[in-house]
């Protein structure tokens, strides 16, 4: 007993202190307080110089040797083509898998604490939907998660609508979830020797040891120059003696990142539990510098190991030297979900608040595939998930990888739809063998999800038709205002009559928004974007 008060004090005190730091970070000159949450405008070690442009914000170097970016900063994104209007004539069907990562939002708020603009490339608009919660139904009967539906003005284009589709899924009870088997990979290589890095590293994972219950097991991998295994098959019994070897950890090396993955698996195999959790945990930067490193070959190595049936889930640290593309190939290709913590709150949020999301899978290869009805929709644009796109034949191919759903996640998609009778002019040559009789249907478009249960390789599917009279309510209003702010980061050649000032106006009249302290948050960002916009 003596022991857990003296881990709950320090866990309490941990978290204590970090909303201490924040607050007296808040104290230094420009200092923000919109929104009722704290931030300080005190310039982080990254630092981006403002110059005038009508169009949007570049950025300029102190030391250019690439374009764009500071000497020392050698973070990378990986590029995003933004989704085009596609005809329905000749593009019936939209296709694409689900993501729940969560990893842009939290960048992209890394970025504006440090009082710098973010960059284009680091803004994918679906990670920024998919971190807030929706009011969205929990699930009803044997299906893993329920699909809301809603039709709206599109805020930033008079000539289009908005429709948003929302899945939500099951809720679990954590003292009736499968057990755990985990591997906490770390990076203890030389790059991680900052304090934003290693040391919130151990915080993080310090907290999700914390949520473990006796019959779970942990093990630990780190890897700089060599991997090593820290600790085998632990019980959630022997939380002091997981917690000490955490604390244990010191970094310096090089980064022999796909050795680590290699073993990690390996130690993962050996303590299986059959209809289990069985979860890789990976805390890098994702400066792999040794052995395999190459985007593409990491995806391969990924895709071999995974089939051993044990997930592999990504959190990203650190600032100056991330690689941003690495780690959300790993997570997309590994089953798992990709997160980036910035503060020791991200952590908690990530692996305590919505610890079922993170690691208890509900469904496997999830994919989503809108049919639109010529006689009601011309066009249509589906808002972020470039990197999600799949062909139609994907959708029915069960051999066809695709994203992971956990316990309580919610995915949020957003389409622009131009009506049959706009005057929204969409390039839709017409096929000659592709004509179709009129049905005479009411459907506007019909949602069809395909999904695997966590252990199975026959996919199921749900359809759902959706009509022009689904309605619109504040899920719709905020998913909105996230997406035009992410127009307008990008600059996106999409973002018609997209203001942040618009964003504001839409945000203040959504219903108990400051009860929500993560909308809350968005509504300050959204505040000091605009600032800095002028």
């Amino acid at each position: 007993m003596k022991r857990k008060n003296r881990r709950a004090a320090w866990l309490s005190g941990l978290l204590a202190l970090a909303m201490l730091a924040g607050i007296a970070g808040c104290a230094s000159k420009n200092t923000d307080t919109d929104g009722g949450v704290l931030y300080s405008e005190e310039p982080g070690s990254i630092a981006y110089e403002m110059t005038d442009n009508a169009s949007a914000p570049q950025w300029k170097a102190d030391s250019e040797p690439e374009e764009g970016y500071p000497g020392f900063n050698t973070e990378e994104y990986g590029s995003i083509t933004e989704n085009p209007f596609m005809s329905v004539k000749s593009s019936p069907l939209s296709t694409f898998s689900a993501d729940v990562d969560t990893a842009s939002y939290a960048n992209i708020r890394r970025m504006l604490s440090s009082g710098s603009y973010p960059l284009p490339e680091q803004v994918r608009i679906e990670e920024m939907l998919n971190y807030f919660t929706y009011d969205y139904p929990q699930p009803a009967g044997e299906e893993p998660f329920s699909v809301t539906t809603e039709i709206g003005p599109c805020p930033w284009n008079a000539q289009t609508k908005l429709m948003l589709i929302g899945l939500q899924a099951k809720k679990v009870d954590m003292e009736d979830a499968p057990l755990s088997n985990l591997v906490f990979l770390i990076d203890v290589s030389g790059s991680m020797d900052e304090p934003n890095k290693l040391p919130l590293v151990k915080q993080a994972f310090l907290l999700l040891t914390e949520e473990m219950r006796p019959q779970d097991r942990i093990s630990i991998v780190t890897y700089a120059s060599q991997e090593k295994v820290v600790l085998e098959g632990a019980t959630g019994e022997d939380k002091d003696k997981i917690m000490t070897a955490i604390e244990n950890l010191t970094a310096g090396g090089a980064t022999a990142g796909s050795k680590g993955i290699q073993t990690a698996y390996e130690i993962g195999e050996r303590f299986f539990i059959e209809g289990g959790n069985n979860r890789i945990i990976l805390a890098t930067d994702g400066d792999l510098n040794v052995g395999v490193t190459s985007e593409g070959a990491l995806k391969r190595l990924v895709e071999e190991e995974r089939e051993k049936g044990i997930f592999l889930s990504v959190l990203g640290f650190g600032m100056g030297n991330i690689k941003d593309n690495k780690m959300e190939t790993l997570a997309d290709n590994g089953n798992g979900n990709y997160a980036y913590i910035d503060t020791i709150l991200e952590a908690k949020k990530v692996l305590v608040e919505e610890m079922g999301g993170t690691l208890f899978t509900v469904a496997k290869d999830v994919k989503l595939q809108v049919e639109f009805n010529p006689e009601k929709i011309k066009g249509y644009r589906l808002i972020g998930y470039e990197n999600r796109m799949l062909a139609a034949e994907d959708f029915a191919d069960d051999k066809k990888d695709a994203g992971e759903i956990g316990a309580g996640h919610r995915v949020t998609a957003l389409y622009e739809l131009v009506e049959a009778d706009s005057d929204f002019e969409i390039n839709d040559a017409e096929l000659k063998y592709q004509k179709t009789e009129t049905v005479g249907s009411e459907d506007w478009l019909t949602v069809n999800i395909r999904y695997k249960e966590p252990d199975g390789d026959e996919s199921k599917l749900l359809t759902y038709p959706v009509t022009g009279e689904a309605a619109a309510t504040d899920n719709l209003t905020f998913a909105a205002a996230v997406a035009e702010t992410g127009l307008l980061i990008r600059n996106s050649q999409y973002k018609g009559e997209a203001a942040y000032e618009q964003v504001i106006t839409a945000l203040e009249s959504v219903e108990g928004l400051s009860e929500d302290v993560y909308k809350d948050e968005f509504l300050y960002l959204v505040k000091k974007l605009s600032r800095m916009e002028k």
